[in-house]
């Protein structure tokens, strides 16, 4: 079992380090996309004609492989993390801008009249009741690309080491250990579970006035027929 956590050396981090590192490679990019998708998908709703060819632009980069943008990205950033980042921002984007426009736009009309008719702006009506009442949606997207984003990361161990847990599986196959392959996957799918856990109680921390479990499994049962006397 010691093997299992025995790192080779020349990836310079402990087991706890490269998970330090696979968490900032494919977590800063959820973060960054997140930030440029909230002001982008605003611009969608209010400007329907943008949002076609905005998810025609991310959906045609999302369909690039990861490779092809590190062979241009590495002229300019190099061998290094933002290299691997970069591309997981745009695949972030592809997955948030149309859950944030289908939630944004899932907001009633009534709410949004009342919202206007108390003096709330463009601005502050997004803020304070569209982004709040979009919430479900806007997790369900971040579960999705945080969890992709966490398998993602391995591929930049094909640019000089920068796949974090992936470079495990690299070095598994240069050392003849399959053991740290195995380390690499699970520790992998155990970060997403993580990951996937903590975003759900965000959104019923965020929610509190959704059913959940037992609660939503009632409200969605039918009520029983009352027999006519």
């Amino acid at each position: 079992m010691s093997g299992f956590f025995d790192i080779p050396s020349d990836l310079q981090h402990s087991w706890l380090g490269l998970i330090g590192l696979h968490l900032r490679e494919a977590l800063l990019p959820v973060l960054a996309g997140l930030l440029i998708a909230l002001p982008l998908s605003q611009l969608c709703v209010r400007f329907r004609w943008l949002y076609p060819p905005v998810l025609w632009v991310t959906t045609v980069l999302y369909a690039i492989p990861s490779l092809a943008f590190f062979v241009v990205l590495i002229d300019y950033t190099g061998q290094t993390e933002l290299t691997v980042m970069i591309p997981l921002t745009v695949y972030t984007l592809v997955i948030l801008v149309p859950a944030i426009v289908d939630g944004v736009r899932s907001v009633p009309q009534e709410t949004l009249a009342a919202a206007t008719a108390m003096g709330f702006g463009p601005v502050r009506r997004y803020v304070q009741v569209q982004l709040p009442i979009a919430v479900p949606a806007i997790i369900a997207g971040l579960r999705v690309a945080t969890v992709s984003s966490i398998s993602l990361v391995s591929v930049g161990a094909l640019i000089g080491n920068q796949g974090a847990l992936g470079n495990l599986i690299n070095d598994a196959n240069i050392y003849n250990r399959p053991e740290l392959a195995v380390n690499a996957v699970l520790t992998m799918a155990v970060l997403a579970i993580l990951a996937d856990g903590l975003l759900v109680g965000l959104r019923l921390l965020l929610t509190p006035w959704m059913p959940s479990g037992a609660r939503a499994r009632r409200a969605q049962r039918p009520e029983p027929e009352v027999a006519a006397r």
